[in-house]
């Protein structure tokens, strides 16, 4: 039986590398044209104390759109936004807009390398998420969320009641309040559409579609060099008393689609179900799929997974802990986000080496 994952176990974050006791595996290098691509539209951008305008060639007029459900409307490209938490931020720096931020929150994540010099400028207004308080002195003229806990009435507050002081609220089409009203399983074309969306509310749809074409690319390139297709993989991301698997409409779920493989738990409901050892034993997984994370808690690094795996007696005889078949993602990158491309990476070139 499968129940619904609690509150706050989602909260992922990237750590140090696993040991040689799992398997490591390298991202693929895109190609050094398509870098220089993405880099070009990506900087250039002002001073971060005085917001820069919106660039030249790119669009000003008034852009009104629907968000899960809610009407949302720039009349200008927004200067003063505010992120919610990580995934967003990192939608906004990777569009080259830092100097248009005005605040972020809830740091889950080592920032991306590539990303940390521009987050270093953004002022932090909280550890968590800030008060609806915070969020009004801080004057935004934009609100973005990848997640509706960010607008309960303990944080930033209702989208409407934002919309209805002049601030716009804008939330992932994955985690919008009525599920009706965005998407009910993430897709890789879902990821892109909202990165699309939210770099023509700013006015820079030209970055937005450099960096789609270059996500795109990245995921073409994985999906032709994969191998092992049919292959049954168990998503693990954390717990050892009760463990926190993948089930059907998440990331892995879109990973497995894209590199024809398939999920030991597709048959869950959940995004994120909590599994049962018993079951799992007797699923026994081709592959396990193991989430880096630096919680510190139970079971929440990679390492500590597959020791958790090789003791227990349920999982020690499972083929894929037997035969060390394990591959480790960063947890964060297992929420849509700029991020989930690099899991597709590691995932599919993980398979090539241990079907080598």
């Amino acid at each position: 039986m499968f129940v619904s994952m609690p509150e706050g176990v989602k909260a992922a974050a990237c750590g140090p590398a696993p040991s040689s006791t799992s398997f490591t595996v390298m991202k693929i290098i895109v190609s050094k044209a398509m870098v220089v691509a993405v880099l070009a539209v990506t900087t250039g951008c002002g001073s971060p104390d005085e917001p820069a305008g919106p660039a030249a060639g790119t669009s000003v007029a008034p852009v009104a759109i629907t968000n899960c459900g809610l009407p949302v409307t720039v009349t200008t490209p927004p200067r003063r936004a505010m992120t919610m938490e990580q995934n967003a931020t990192e939608v906004l720096l990777t569009l080259g807009l830092g100097d248009r931020m005005i605040g972020t929150s809830y740091q889950t994540d080592p920032v991306l390398p590539e990303l940390a010099a521009a987050y270093r400028k953004v002022p932090v207004l909280a550890k968590l998420y800030p008060s609806r308080e915070a969020v009004l002195n801080a004057r935004p003229d934009f609100v973005y969320s990848t997640f509706t806990s960010a607008y309960a009435a303990d944080a930033a507050g209702a989208r409407k009641d934002l919309a209805g002081l002049g601030v716009p609220a804008y939330l992932s089409r994955f985690a919008c309040e009525d599920p009706a009203t965005g998407d009910r399983a993430v897709r890789f074309d879902g990821i892109f559409a909202e990165l699309t969306e939210v770099a023509t509310l700013f006015g820079v749809a030209d970055r937005g579609a450099a960096v789609v074409a270059a996500q795109r690319a990245r995921l073409a390139a994985a999906k032709q060099t994969v191998t092992g297709a049919g292959t049954s993989l168990l998503w693990y991301y954390s717990g050892t008393k009760v463990p926190y698997v993948a089930g059907a409409g998440g990331v892995p779920a879109a990973i497995g689609d894209q590199l024809g493989v398939r999920n030991a738990y597709g048959d869950a409901a959940q995004t994120w179900p909590a599994g049962n050892w018993e079951e799992i034993a007797a699923r026994n997984p081709d592959v396990i799929v193991v989430a880096e994370l630096t919680r510190g808690g139970d079971g929440d690094s990679a390492q500590s997974k597959i020791d958790f795996l090789r003791a227990n007696p349920l999982t020690a005889k499972l083929d894929a802990v037997r035969d060390g078949r394990f591959i480790t993602v960063a947890g964060s990158s297992l929420d849509p986000s700029v991020r989930s491309v690099t899991a597709l990476e590691q995932v599919s070139a993980g398979l090539r080496e241990l079907n080598r």
